[in-house]
């Protein structure tokens, strides 16, 4: 049984193929995000909206007490994660399509991972034999072998 690898963060997927009993990794594919990586005031123009928490209590001082911004989950960059994993799903269903694997792993950070699986449709879900909640995009090929699961292999 071919097993696809699928590591990723928010901003690099890394696809690995595994046909046991080989032990050695194939490179399948590799997608980039470049803007990931810029910082929210790179990204947009404006700044996030204000909000007053409460109004002074009678015979206090004038203005609210206290203010913050908005918008932290509608941020661009959320928004650029989310455009992101679904460019991966994407690239796994044409592969799914195509009779590349049969089963599917999946190494990425926890955010990435819940977003991944909440993104996934039914017949790939049901592909997924394991999970692993770890930031691996930046590790070597021998640190992602180390942590698939045995029983994702048989």
């Amino acid at each position: 049984m071919r097993v696809r690898i699928v590591v990723a963060d928010q901003a690099e997927a890394r696809f690995f193929d595994l046909a046991p009993p080989a032990t050695t990794l194939q490179v399948s594919g590799r997608l980039l995000d470049p803007s990931a990586r810029l910082h929210e005031r790179e990204r947009v123009s404006d700044r996030p909206g204000r909000v007053f928490d409460r109004a002074p209590a009678a015979g206090a001082r004038r203005g609210a007490r206290a203010h913050h911004d908005t918008g932290g989950e509608r941020s661009a960059r959320r928004e650029s994660t989310v455009v992101f994993v679904r460019r991966i799903v994407a690239q796994l269903e044409q592969a799914h399509q195509q009779g590349r694997f049969e089963r599917r792993v999946l190494m990425a950070q926890p955010h990435v991972l819940g977003m991944l699986r909440a993104t996934l449709p039914v017949q790939l879900e049901r592909c997924v034999v394991a999970q692993v909640h770890k930031d691996l995009v930046h590790q070597g090929e021998e640190a992602v072998r180390a942590h698939i699961p045995p029983h994702a292999l048989g």
